[in-house]
């Protein structure tokens, strides 16, 4: 497995528009992107800092992934994602070195990925994202 970057820092949260305005008006970040995720149930805002990004994950449905964590441990850090090459393959080495997966197969995300989530029960408590920029095609 090739763990490239960290590709973003994930934060659940209850109002996005609330949370964009601390962001950019107390840390002077500014939102680049928004995006609705309707496979993942989220409306997303995205924030550059430094190499890494922020990514602001607001529910769109009740009981969402979101809307679970944030109704279990309040809004907070909710999963750090790392840039792979070759998800899959990934995925499949992960597995047999005895993780337990979330997503077996990759499905698809924000900003034009493909991502994948490994169960805080094998990482120690934290909910950890793979994530790999689909292919372009012409």
């Amino acid at each position: 497995m090739e763990v490239t970057h960290i590709e973003h820092i994930g934060i659940a949260v209850k109002h996005i528009d609330e949370a964009i305005k601390f962001y950019e008006g107390v840390l002077g970040l500014k939102c680049y992107a928004t995006e609705e995720v309707r496979s993942q149930k989220t409306k997303t805002a995205f924030f550059m800092v430094g190499q890494t990004k922020i990514e602001l994950l607001e529910s769109l449905e009740p009981q969402s992934a979101i809307d679970r964590f944030i109704d279990a441990k309040g809004e907070g850090v909710h999963h750090i994602a790392f840039s792979v090459n070759n998800l899959k393959d990934s995925l499949k080495e992960a597995e047999t070195k005895g993780v337990q997966l979330i997503d077996k197969d990759p499905r698809p995300g924000a900003e034009n990925m493909n991502i994948a989530f490994i169960h805080p029960k094998s990482t120690k408590g934290v909910l950890i994202e793979f994530c790999e920029k689909k292919e372009q095609t012409l």
